[in-house]
């Protein structure tokens, strides 16, 4: 019996609100979301959380910092040289590229530990649109718990028993 949710749920608090909750199974979690809140034509640099029904792609956790996260999902470990290409001009936008990097670009190997564990989601994945918005994770939420750029963030515990029950076929749905 498969014990993982292949439907994980993402709702505002209210409209405009930078706060939600993550819904999966019997799991109810707080979490931080863009600073524009939810949106449904999400562009790149708006600040906002992309609606819609996102896959989990790939996961990545800083093994100097964390050990690798019980989950069914594919993860690797980060290293300094991972980043994340948002330059919508680039051939390599909104995908994984190697450090240093000549276009903008993210850094996954962070001194704030926001992605000392960060989950890739498919939004703007296949086909992948310029200015579609890039860079749309699961990771780990301010200390302050403020809003993010435009991803999902979760405080490290619940983020961990969140990735204990998802596996390969589970699916973010931010409504």
């Amino acid at each position: 019996m498969n014990k993982h949710v292949t439907r994980i749920h993402v709702r505002a608090i209210s409209a405009c609100s930078h706060r939600g909750l993550v819904m999966a199974g019997n799991l109810r979690l707080p979490c931080a979301l863009g600073r524009s809140g939810v949106k449904a034509r999400k562009r790149e640099g708006d600040g906002a959380t992309p609606r819609g029904a996102w896959r989990l792609l790939q996961g990545y956790w800083r093994p100097d910092r964390l050990c690798r996260p019980q989950t069914a999902l594919p993860f690797r470990p980060l290293s300094p040289h991972y980043g994340w290409c948002d330059d919508p001009n680039d051939r390599n936008y909104n995908r994984p590229v190697a450090l240093p990097y000549p276009a903008s670009h993210e850094r996954l190997w962070r001194c704030d530990r926001l992605y000392d564990l960060v989950i890739a989601l498919a939004h703007n994945a296949r086909p992948r649109r310029r200015f579609g918005g890039s860079a749309v994770f699961l990771h780990l939420e301010r200390p302050d718990g403020g809003p993010t750029a435009g991803c999902i963030a979760l405080n490290l515990a619940d983020l961990r028993k969140l990735l204990a029950v998802c596996g390969p076929r589970s699916h973010l749905v931010v409504h």
